[in-house]
């Protein structure tokens, strides 16, 4: 070999090999987006023989915001209104790296929210046992209660403690609060229905602890919008034993759809999930995306409303079912809010 070309090949060797950019799908650059703000990427390729480690998010030099393990990002970070000049970055298990750069423009998301509302006053408790699980005030076969202002597992020393009981297999336990119009328990009677009819967009944010988690069956996470003689029922439920992924409620033919976004609450654990609603342009209940513990998963499923006359307002539930011995057990629930605009 000629001592030109051997120069030339083992400068190759001592020249590091070059990592594609990071795939960033959400936020685009130099769009406007709104706060909590979805990134979304996956690794770009690598030369290192054993693949890439992490991601993480710059939201400013130096500002690692989050990181985490693999070859895929998908998380909401809650950020203040501003210009940013984000970077996602990946670590190879080589020592090596890379990232892309995005820029964008964080604002409000306009919206109203209603902070704690575990330790609202106004809750109300229903018991509704199987197979029509039509609500009742006083059940034979299922118990419950609830606790507010607990201090401990918290947060903040004030979490609400929501407990189930009883003999009746798969009874479930159902805990409303209405919010706006009929009912209201936080002074907003909307009696000029100028608030109801204009809301289109609702995020169900909390966190929830159980010591006996695995005795539950599903841990159900809801919101209601009612008026013009349509409902609009956001049901979600985590099937925590049976399936371990989340499930939406098809209001207009009254039954639980399947998703593959998993659901696998961690028992001893404080568990922050986030859900995201939308009622469309054209009246159809849309479900956006859900959060466990930081990870998002987009869904993007859209069903028809049902028939509600006379029925006016926004209602939040929270519910507990039972498994098929009817095990007791109860959810420590933190951090309740819900936004809506």
């Amino acid at each position: 070999m000629q001592k030109c070309a051997l120069f030339v090949f083992v400068l190759v060797l001592l020249i590091p090999a070059a990592w594609a950019a990071v795939n960033v799908s959400s936020p685009s650059n130099g769009s406007t987006v709104q706060s909590p703000v979805h990134f979304s990427a996956t690794a770009g390729g690598t030369s290192c023989s054993t693949g890439v480690a992490s991601m993480g998010i710059y939201t400013a030099p130096g500002a690692l915001a989050y990181v985490v393990n693999g070859t895929k990002l998908s998380t909401d970070l809650s950020l203040s209104t501003g210009t940013y000049n984000a970077t996602v970055q990946q670590w190879d298990r080589c020592g090596g790296s890379s990232k892309t750069a995005i820029t964008i423009k964080v604002t409000s998301s306009g919206g109203k929210t209603f902070y704690n509302l575990q330790a609202s006053k106004g809750w109300k408790g229903y018991g509704e046992l199987p197979p029509k699980y039509a609500i009742c005030t006083t059940c034979s076969g299922v118990t419950w209660s609830l606790a507010q202002g607990v201090s401990s597992p918290s947060m903040d020393g004030k979490s609400a403690k929501f407990s189930i009981g009883g003999s009746t297999p798969y009874a479930d336990v159902l805990w409303n609060n209405h919010l706006i119009g009929d009912g209201t328990t936080q002074g907003m009677p909307d009696t000029s229905h100028t608030i109801v009819p204009n809301v289109h967009n609702f995020t169900y944010d909390a966190y929830f602890y159980s010591y006996d988690l695995f005795n539950s069956e599903n841990i159900e996470f809801d919101v209601a919008q009612f008026f013009n003689n349509m409902g609009f029922m956001y049901g979600t439920q985590c099937e925590v034993t049976n399936g371990g992924v989340w499930d939406v409620w098809d209001a207009a033919n009254g039954k639980w759809i399947k998703t593959s976004i998993p659901c696998k609450p961690l028992p001893n654990a404080w568990n922050h999930v986030i859900i995201k609603v939308e009622r469309t342009s054209d009246n159809k209940m849309l479900y956006k995306s859900f959060t466990l513990n930081g990870v998002t998963h987009d869904l993007n499923w859209t069903y028809s409303h049902f028939s509600a006359p006379g029925w006016y307002g926004i209602v939040i539930n929270f519910q507990l079912d039972g498994n098929y011995k009817l095990w007791d057990y109860s959810v420590y629930v933190d951090k309740l809010n819900l936004t809506y605009y």
